[in-house]
């Protein structure tokens, strides 16, 4: 049984469409309606594809809007509102992208939030749609504004492994509890305390998220059928509901989600970011090899019982993002 069983986005339509709900209903009581960034893109991609988008900006906004409600099952409103996102069910908002270049407008990147960026050709017709989330969005961005607006580091120097959590969260516990294949917190920390002492080499000075790269590739072969895969998805390891950091520095970025956040994750709805462990992972480097020498594992709601938060850089200005080539392939 894992975290997040394989649904059908067809059968979930079918559900969105008899539930009779706008994309204004919060989902709260229903989050069996809503879809994972995966389920969305799936939908989407399939749906949008060859939608002539070609009318004057209003006309175009309006058009798109319409479909994307017709193809998840949604009525249409007689008149969308100005919400923030524009899909507040679904928690979603649409960009139409003809460069590669990601404009987000007076309003902060939110971690959870997808955005569904719609590629249109010289002609304004859809060739393709991909949905991220917001935190796999802050990955994108070169400037390190959004990566580094959470930060933490240990109340005192790290000078042995520690189990901050005694237990997991109750919607974790539940879930070992009826069967799902995730490791219990103190059998997940003597996993991950096997890879103290271990060595890799040091891709080098500038490489900071290679090397953490590395050590995520490690935790995943700790795991049979976890094969090592980053697209910037959070958690790093989805059925183990865990997200990795490798510190060389004393500085922890969190990027976009305060890990003691109660908002739901974008992929896995059932949980929320404080349900999340955290193994944060201390190395030091050496003669061009980094080893890695303690580990504490914590869920996000006890995260800062041992780390001390402080806020980095706060974005409240127009962001703008390059898209890497073949991002929509």
């Amino acid at each position: 049984m894992a975290l997040q069983p394989k649904r059908s986005a067809a059968s979930l339509v079918r559900a969105i469409q008899q539930s009779g709900l706008t994309i204004y209903d919060v989902l709260d009581s229903r989050r069996d309606l809503y879809l994972t960034t995966e389920e969305l893109q799936a939908v989407l991609d399939k749906s949008l594809r060859g939608l002539d988008l070609n009318y004057p900006l209003r006309t175009r906004s309006k058009v798109l809007k319409s479909r994307v409600c017709e193809v998840l099952g949604y009525p249409v409103p007689a008149s969308f509102k100005k919400s923030k996102p524009r899909f507040p069910g679904q928690d979603f908002d649409t960009y139409i992208q003809k460069a590669n270049n990601l404009q987000i407008w007076n309003e902060e990147v939110s971690p959870s939030r997808r955005y569904v960026l719609i590629r249109v050709d010289d002609k304004q017709v859809v060739t393709a749609v991909k949905v991220v989330s917001g935190e796999a969005l802050a990955l994108l961005d070169t400037t390190g504004t959004l990566t580094q607006k959470y930060q933490a580091k240990s109340a005192a120097p790290v000078v042995g492994s520690v189990l901050v959590s005694p237990k997991d969260t109750v919607p974790v516990a539940s879930a070992i509890a009826g069967g799902a294949k995730v490791l219990p917190l103190a059998d997940l920390f003597k996993a991950l305390s096997g890879l103290v002492g271990k060595s890799f080499h040091d891709p080098g000075v500038d490489q900071e998220r290679n090397r953490g790269s590395l050590v995520h590739q490690l935790v995943c072969a700790l795991f049979p059928g976890n094969s090592y895969h980053d697209s910037g998805q959070f958690p790093d390891v989805p059925d183990q509901l865990l997200e990795v950091k490798l510190q060389t520095s004393p500085t922890i970025d969190l990027g976009l989600i305060s890990p003691d956040s109660t908002e739901h994750l974008a992929d896995q709805p059932a949980y929320r970011h404080c349900d999340v462990r955290y193994a944060v992972f201390y190395g030091s480097i050496e003669d061009g090899s980094v080893r890695i020498d303690h580990v504490v594992l914590t869920t996000g709601e006890d995260f800062f019982t041992f780390f001390r938060r402080f806020e980095g850089k706060v974005v409240n200005r127009k962001i703008q993002i390059p898209l890497p080539r073949g991002f929509f392939e």
